[in-house]
């Protein structure tokens, strides 16, 4: 079976071929058959390094013994039984004990359930329907997020999305003057932050900001939430709020949370969170915040998830990763530089990032960071990938633990030839 002829099933049997827009490849996907640490190899056999790593999920490398040996040991014991059972208990002190905001946590199957939940609780707690978002900031797919997702544009990314949802969310810019502005606003009642910046950090969020903007959010008595999909156990075993010490009153996480398999977490403050107890009534609902989901926590991933939590816990596994980014952030670079094309690789943590056009991305918009030209964009992701070395998204990547020196500089030979030949072909001056 080839690439080509798998996509042409696919796509008679999937919208586009695909599970995920994101995965939509011209002229044909990529399909993958295994993958080990920091590699994978597709149904033809061709190996690739893996800068994506399971949409950033995999930390600790693909396959890691402890959580095979995890799940293997699990799915002889229980697949699934809707039950409440120890390992959820395990796995929720395991998060109360790691990020500083969380007294309680509630599981849900994915990311975008988790900031779907916690826009809930926020317009439930503080009794205002209107929600402020950043520009630019993802926050999942579902229809209360999408408007603002894209740099510069209030317009939701999809149709479907009633009006009357759209006028429930505003947007402003990540700075803490914009925020104080929309706050007069007596309308909205929470706040979500993508705690990296947009799009992981590709529209970077500085410290000094972050805590300004969360400054703002407390002075104007608003919920404020994290989103640390991303950032949640990377940029360390507590996320960015642990690291830089700014404390929101909710967290969504996902990815990392699960030792890399399906579902996500809101964590936060217990009168919150405690909306959802079973015992908690207001105005005659109990509980006052309604949520179900029938593989909220399963048993399956609670036990991978609590096999992961030691080796995410000393924050060893985020230092190698961190080591490997600063690695390839530092050999993009000085590649860049060699090859006399104006550029930037950049980012925070185990992510990093390249800019094409300008040394340095200080003074620019989201809406020009993120404008790169499609033709520019796809000759770096196809060339890259032509040579063995898959990337996340846009120009982005980011590394694990099981990255090594011998692979980061694997891929940046491919990174030179790539440039060189975008070069050649006057997709870069």
């Amino acid at each position: 079976m080839t690439n080509a002829r798998q996509t042409l099933r696919a796509r008679s049997a999937l919208p586009g071929g695909v599970s995920h827009e994101l995965r939509y490849r011209d002229p044909y996907q990529v399909f993958i058959e295994r993958a080990k640490g920091a590699e994978k190899w597709d149904v033809e056999g061709r190996r690739y390094i893996d800068f994506k790593m399971g949409s950033a999920s995999q930390l600790l490398g693909h396959c890691h013994p402890v959580i095979v040996q995890a799940v293997q040991e699990q799915a002889a014991r229980s697949l699934f039984s809707a039950d409440c059972h120890g390992a959820e208990t395990e796995w929720a002190e395991w998060v109360n004990q790691l990020f500083p905001c969380a007294d309680r946590t509630r599981f849900t199957a994915s990311g975008s359930e988790a900031t779907m939940l916690a826009l809930r609780l926020g317009r439930a707690f503080s009794g205002k329907d209107h929600i402020l978002r950043v520009d630019g900031h993802y926050h999942g797919w579902h229809d209360h997020v999408l408007k603002g997702t894209k740099p510069g544009q209030n317009a939701p990314t999809s149709l479907g999305i009633p009006a009357e949802i759209n006028n429930l969310i505003d947007v402003c810019a990540a700075t803490p003057d914009a925020m104080k502005a929309a706050l007069q606003n007596s309308r909205i009642g929470t706040v979500i932050i993508e705690a990296s910046g947009a799009n992981y950090g590709s529209v970077p969020l500085k410290t000094e900001t972050l805590r300004a903007l969360h400054d703002v959010a407390r002075a104007a008595g608003v919920v404020l939430i994290f989103d640390e999909i991303i950032t949640g156990f990377r940029w360390s075993p507590g996320g960015r709020q642990a690291r830089d010490t700014i404390v929101p009153d909710l967290t969504t996480l996902a990815k990392i949370v699960t030792g890399g398999l399906p579902g996500g977490a809101v964590c936060g403050r217990a009168e919150i969170m405690e909306l959802m107890n079973n015992l908690t009534e207001h105005d005659g609902l109990a509980p006052a915040v309604s949520h179900k989901g029938t593989f909220n926590a399963s048993p399956l991933v609670a036990a991978t998830a609590c096999a992961a939590m030691p080796l995410l816990a000393t924050g060893e596994a985020q230092a190698r990763a961190d080591r490997m980014a600063t690695r390839m952030r530092d050999g993009m670079n000085d590649t860049l530089a060699d090859l006399g094309v104006a550029g930037h690789a950049y980012g925070d943590s185990s992510i990093f990032h390249v800019f094409f056009g300008r040394t340095t991305i200080d003074g620019l918009s989201p809406a020009e960071i993120r404008g790169m030209p499609k033709t520019m964009v796809k000759a770096y992701r196809d060339g890259m990938l032509e040579r063995g070395i898959d990337m996340m998204a846009y120009t982005s990547g980011l590394t694990s633990a099981a990255h090594t020196p011998e692979l980061v500089d694997e891929a940046l030979d491919a990174f030179r030839v790539t440039l060189s030949d975008m070069i050649h072909e006057g997709v870069l001056p």
